[in-house]
């Protein structure tokens, strides 16, 4: 497992390269065959991860980074499957995963692995867990029975679909909440102007989108903003001083988005005037 501590953003204003930025808050390798891959953030404790199941079941496991007993002694897990048809046992018990389903798993279960249905066409199990003190029902909501909310316009180039996995009018959990956004073909922007929300952090996955495309990801604080260039199925750490939901991309991509903090609530964002970013 991969440990990244905070950043200060005055730091990051005065001296992070373009290579430092992109080690301290860009994962370009979450996704291998056979193998469990996991970056830790000292970003609200909040763990991101991959995984490609191959012939053999993999298990969450941490080995001795977490100190704990078992991967979600105190900790619960979203997963979304971005590849084939996969599945998920927990604790014994089954629970297939399509493309784009989602599953939730609460504190306290000991036994997690990840499997394909056809190691030769292999789910991609990606999963964002943060700490818990409560456990909530193990459920899976499929992507045909999320509710899909639209939003921007062709005019403005973010014509895109949100669909709200974990939250609390859906499957419901601790801290943790998670979903995913869809721009429809010629739509390049997600929200513009951006917002942020210091009170929580938030990780991005960008995926479904073409080896020779690119997102342009903007971060930092408004009056001091960066970018990092990002590929298909890499993830993004967004601490709670940056902008957060500002991004193009060369083509339509999707992404999912994960947060976790001092609240539960989607309303909690400060939006920035777009005439005061930088």
């Amino acid at each position: 497992m991969e440990i990244r501590h905070e950043a200060n953003p005055e730091d990051v204003k005065g001296g992070y390269t373009t290579e430092k930025l992109r080690n301290q808050f860009l994962i370009e390798s979450l996704f291998q065959p056979n193998k469990l891959n996991m970056v830790y953030s000292h970003y609200d404790r909040l763990l991101v991860g991959g995984v490609i199941p191959g012939k053999d079941p993999i298990q969450l496991d941490a080995g001795e980074a977490l100190r704990t007993e078992f991967f979600l002694e105190r900790r619960e897990i979203g997963i979304v499957n971005i590849g084939s048809q996969g599945k998920v046992l927990v604790d014994g018990e089954e629970f297939q995963l399509n493309k784009r389903d989602c599953l939730y798993i609460g504190l306290g279960k000991k036994d997690v692995t990840f499997h394909s249905n056809d190691p030769s066409n292999p789910a991609k199990l990606y999963f964002v867990s943060a700490n818990a003190h409560k456990e909530y029902p193990t459920k899976v909501l499929p992507i045909s029975d999320a509710i899909p909310t639209k939003l921007g316009a062709d005019a403005e180039s973010n014509n895109r679909t949100i669909y709200k996995y974990i939250h609390g009018e859906g499957i419901q959990s601790c801290q943790l909440m998670m979903g995913m956004t869809l721009l429809e073909p010629n739509n390049m922007w997600n929200t513009m102007p951006a917002h942020v929300h210091d009170r929580r952090s938030e990780i991005y996955l960008y995926f479904d989108m073409e080896e020779e495309s690119r997102v342009f990801h903007f971060m930092g604080k408004p009056d001091e903003t960066r970018h990092l260039l990002v590929k298909n199925e890499q993830a993004i750490l967004s601490p709670p001083w940056s902008i957060h939901s500002g991004g193009v991309g060369t083509k339509n991509y999707t992404f999912i988005w994960a947060m976790a903090g001092e609240n539960y609530t989607f309303k909690d964002m400060d939006f920035v005037p777009i005439e005061d970013l930088k």
